[in-house]
């Protein structure tokens, strides 16, 4: 059975028990806001195999999406598409329609560089740069040209970690590696790095899946905070998770998007069985 706290249960007696908290209503994603991404049938290959069929789905603006099912299904393929990451394989080939702010990030005149910086990416396993703590942040708007001056840099940098929750740990010791740092840590450093060239949209691929639950609680309560100001989908296998921290969630399957909506209607009213068979852990 899993039961859903606070909502219906949806029963399943032959599997144990799931508790999945799902988010409080006054997390609700607000009505009349516009999507930040929009996309439109869109598919992908790798070669001749079909990885991505037909994804069409509005991700709203300062908010937090998740997209959950199993491995192999295709969530983490649609969110490389978002920022064009799908353009360093050779093999990819994406077809249909992907828009920020009514713009075709697909445009051969789009400049993909400046792309990947107003959509961040955290991966699934922290990787900070070599170099210390305050340039691993500093980097980013460096080659960007958004910090001109030093005391520019230092103002971004402070801003970013204070952002990232980090700053208050690490304060007297920027000038060490940023590779000497926790797991925990490092994932909120990459998180400030992201930030600091001031991303319209974050994409998180299993941010929390190689950390502990102290540092997986740490980032999911920085992702509740970041969603004031920032767009966030976030690629996870935990549905625990995703019920904690986001307002809306994509159920992936075979390659295909079979259900999106508001996060508590998916996890306790899903309209389609497949849904329905995977939260109560038929099969993943």
């Amino acid at each position: 059975m899993v039961n859903v706290i606070g909502s219906r249960t949806v029963n399943d007696s032959t599997k144990p028990t799931v508790s999945i908290s799902v988010a409080a209503p006054q997390d609700a994603m607000p009505a009349a806001r516009e999507p930040r991404i929009r996309t439109d049938k869109v598919n992908v290959w790798y070669g001749e195999k079909h990885a991505l069929f037909d994804v069409t789905v509005d991700i709203p603006d300062r908010a937090v999406m998740a997209f959950i099912g199993p491995s192999g299904c295709g969530k983490s393929t649609f969110l490389r598409c978002i920022n064009r990451m799908n353009d360093t394989i050779d093999s990819a080939r994406v077809e249909g329609s992907i828009t920020l702010d009514g713009k075709d990030i697909y445009d051969p005149d789009l400049d993909v560089v400046e792309l990947r910086a107003r959509v961040g990416m955290v991966f699934q396993k922290p990787n900070p740069f070599p170099k210390s703590i305050f340039e691993n942040v500093a980097y980013g708007p460096r080659i960007h040209g958004l910090a001109r001056h030093k005391t520019d840099v230092e103002a971004i940098v402070v801003s970013s970690l204070k952002k990232a929750g980090l700053f208050e740990e690490v304060k007297d010791r920027l000038d060490e590696p940023g590779t000497g740092l926790s797991g925990g840590q490092q994932q909120r450093l990459c998180i400030a790095r992201t930030i600091a060239v001031s991303p319209d949209v974050i994409l998180m691929d299993e941010p929390c899946s190689a950390l502990d639950p102290i540092a997986t609680a740490r980032v999911e309560e920085l992702i509740d905070e970041l969603r004031e100001n920032y767009t966030i989908i976030i690629v996870t296998h935990s549905m625990q998770q995703a019920a904690r921290v986001s307002q809306r969630t994509s159920f992936f399957h075979l390659g295909v998007m079979v259900e999106t909506g508001p996060t508590d209607q998916i996890f306790t009213n899903p309209k389609d069985k497949r849904t329905q068979d995977y939260i109560t852990g038929r099969f993943g």
